[in-house]
């Protein structure tokens, strides 16, 4: 079995990239695999903070030797997280045929690899199948070993050329599919969470998300993604540092400290983990309507809640 490469996408985080690059130099297969990290360039009218920290995450990936070999990808401007991606994942399955694609605030669990390349051999021709993520929500039901839901979940995922070659920009074609099938409220997991609105957001220019496009297409085809029941990936980036997310504790996830076992399972929208997700995404709709009242009283009443 031949290591899929790994790209990752950096920009201004050098303590997120340098933690990034720590635990996937840990996986057990980091020795065996190539990585390609592509570097984006400063925004025009940047801040001398933000040039400082530019040139520092161009310095951290030089470190070490983080996998087996690196080669190192710089853009001389701006793309934007969405260019950036889609070009580097292009150019990368083009040559590779797959790839396991990370960004810069994503930590991996040291079985990370070995479950991407499980995953990536074992359904490679699997026309159903159109990636594979690392990430599992925390949700409180006990979940099977791995799962299939529809569409695709990108904290630390996988595909190959076949299935990125489904990939459609056009999130104002995908919105207008979902809208005239009828199908936004199983998009948005039975009401209980917003893609379709962040979908909507990044047609009207309010996002720079590729993710959503890539999510809708796969949807929209019928493609699924495995999960592990396990977290093999922790977004360390929620905490008001990224471009793209706020702050919150609330997709937190303990890393997996066993492997993730890797075995064929039905190919099939799995009841029981969407169950459990959509389970997960009202828990947080009910907490953050408890934080936007209490927000809303000590506005109201600020001396009786200091």
């Amino acid at each position: 079995m031949i290591n899929a490469p790994v790209a990752l996408f950096v920009y201004n985080r050098p303590l997120h990239t340098r933690r990034t690059l720590m635990s996937l130099s840990n996986c057990s297969k980091a020795g065996d695999t190539d990585l390609f990290i592509f570097c984006d360039g400063l925004k025009a009218g940047a801040s001398l903070q933000d040039k400082n920290a530019v040139e520092e995450v161009r310095q951290v990936v030089r470190e070490k030797k983080w996998c087996r070999n690196i080669e190192i990808i710089e853009s001389p401007v701006n793309k934007g997280l969405s260019r950036s991606v889609i070009a580097g994942v292009t150019d990368i399955v083009n040559r590779f045929g797959k790839i396991i694609v990370l960004e810069d605030d994503m930590e991996v669990s040291p079985y990370f690899l070995k479950y991407m390349n499980e995953g990536l051999t074992l359904y490679e021709n699997d026309e159903k199948v159109i990636s594979l993520t690392g990430y599992c929500w925390p949700v409180k039901e006990e979940l099977p070993e791995t799962f299939f839901l529809m569409g695709t979940y990108c904290w630390g995922w996988a595909t190959w050329k076949r299935g990125w070659d489904l990939f459609e920009a056009d999130g104002r074609k995908l919105l207008q599919q979902l809208e005239e099938r009828k199908l936004t409220t199983l998009f948005d997991f039975d009401n209980s969470h917003f893609y379709t609105s962040m979908l909507r957001d990044q047609v009207e220019g309010r996002n720079d998300s590729w993710a959503l496009p890539w999510y809708a297409i796969a949807f929209l085809k019928n493609k699924l993604t495995l999960i592990p029941g396990r977290s093999l990936v922790h977004n360390t980036g929620i905490d008001g540092t990224g471009v793209h997310s706020g702050e919150s504790n609330e997709w937190k996830v303990t890393l997996s400290i066993n492997p993730v076992e890797v075995n064929r399972i039905p190919v099939s929208d799995s009841l029981q983990g969407r169950q459990a997700v959509t389970s997960f995404f009202r828990s947080m709709k009910r907490n953050s309507f408890s934080e936007r009242l209490k927000r809303k009283i000590r506005n109201l009443f600020p001396l009786n809640h200091k």
